[in-house]
């Protein structure tokens, strides 16, 4: 009997969307959650902007103690976990693990701590005794996977996964490679990442890759128009159960989408550059269509990674074009970056959970912003408005600094 695995549940923190509802609504209106950054102080900053959550960790389950002690990461991803199990887990503990990913782990908690450390930055020397005890776990990211085991009582696998901005892809794959090949049989997987600090805005400013229309923060995030100009940062967790499918009808599971192939690739060129002929996305696309056992012909709906940088979005189109042909013009494909923002290893999950709801609603959320077409990015980006559209198998595409690029094929439960 051939192992599949099956998404059976789905917790979300988003910028403008708390809870797996709301982040479908604020998508379906084609909203964007982008402000002047309130986490600290930007004005130093050439790109103040970002897609914050209004977070209250006390309204998700975390006392005053996980609230000084976790970093902002951790407490997202707790919290979209306690959606996802609704609060508990009934799973056999030693079948059951955990896979998280992350681009840039507990930045603002190890931020923070240095600066209390070292008097803002002005003492070489640090003193120790103002770091408080739990400073390990933010300095290893995999403090978090470690939590969210706690808080569920998984006993199988637990890892994390960190490939830049492909990390929310590639940890729910990983994840399902553990449940195709028998080790575990539930998985609790997605990715966290809580970036918006100074270090990490001073990181895009010097490379220019985030977006510096400060006057606009709403419009600022245009992914495949002409006149984009870079990212927005964003943060937010996303997290999903998975299970062996026969399990999970077996128990009576609401079953809300296969994940039905998986491929990746590296372009082996630049840290941050990308060829423009997208031939290693392209790659990494054919092998997820090929493992999803699909044709270009039977995907419904393409969720870009859509950063809004010149560079991604043209080599994105390409990588398309290579592999649908002709038929990548009548392909619907958009791009949330444009109302949630970049969170970087969170937002390929966040991605994956924004599939798995428009195949349940058969509605593709919108390209916000898109309102000057960039003559050379000319596909269906579906501008503005969400479009009610079938969408019984999804492909979802991620690109990440370092030249990794991964695509996974989303199916329905109607082709189960």
């Amino acid at each position: 009997m051939r192992r599949r695995v099956v998404i059976t549940g789905l917790g979300v923190m988003s910028p403008g969307g708390i809870g797996a509802n709301e982040f479908w609504k604020l998508l379906g209106d084609g909203r964007s959650a982008t402000r002047r950054i309130s986490l600290f102080d930007p004005t130093p900053f050439r790109s103040q902007i970002a897609a914050e959550i209004d977070f209250i960790p006390a309204e998700h389950g975390l006392d005053d103690p996980d609230a000084a002690r976790l970093d902002r990461a951790t407490q997202l991803a707790l919290a979209a976990v306690r959606e996802a199990t609704d609060g508990g887990s009934t799973f056999d503990p030693y079948r059951t693990g955990v896979t998280i990913g992350t681009a840039v782990g507990a930045t603002m908690g190890l931020e923070r701590v240095y600066r209390a450390v070292s008097a803002e930055g002005q003492d070489w020397l640090v003193d120790h005794r103002l770091a408080p005890g739990h400073l390990y776990e933010y300095f290893v990211p995999s403090s978090i996977a470690t939590e969210v085991a706690c808080r569920v009582g998984a006993r199988g696998p637990v890892t994390v996964v960190s490939t830049g901005c492909t990390s929310g892809i590639d940890a729910v794959a990983h994840a399902a490679e553990l449940i195709l090949d028998g080790t575990a049989d539930v998985m609790i997987a997605g990715a966290t990442d809580a970036p918006i600090s100074p270090i990490t805005t001073a990181c895009f400013d010097a490379i220019r890759a985030t977006t510096p229309r400060n006057d606009d923060p709403e419009h600022a995030s245009r992914p495949f128009d002409r006149t984009r100009n870079g990212f927005v940062l964003g943060e937010g967790a996303a997290i999903f159960i998975l299970e062996e499918y026969h399990l999970a009808r077996a128990r009576g599971a609401d079953i809300m989408a296969e994940i039905a192939g998986y491929g990746a690739h590296c372009n082996a060129f630049h840290m941050t550059g990308l060829r423009p002929h997208g031939r290693e996305m392209a790659a990494a696309i054919t092998a997820a269509l090929d493992r999803a056992r699909v044709g270009p012909h039977e995907i419904d709906y393409i969720s870009a990674h859509g950063s809004g940088t010149k560079q991604n979005d043209l080599h994105e189109t390409n990588a398309v074009k290579r592999v649908f042909g002709a038929r990548a013009h009548d392909v619907p494909m958009s791009s949330i970056k444009s109302m949630i923002g970049h969170s970087l290893g969170a937002i390929g999950s966040l991605e994956i959970a924004a599939c798995v709801l428009a195949i349940g609603d058969n509605v593709i959320p919108p390209t916000a912003n898109l309102h000057e077409p960039d003559p050379e990015c000319d596909l269906d980006y579906v501008p503005v408005t969400a479009r009610e559209w079938p969408t019984d198998t999804v492909l979802t595409i991620g690109s990440g600094f370092g030249g990794f690029q991964s695509a996974m094929v989303l199916s329905g439960p109607g082709r189960l």
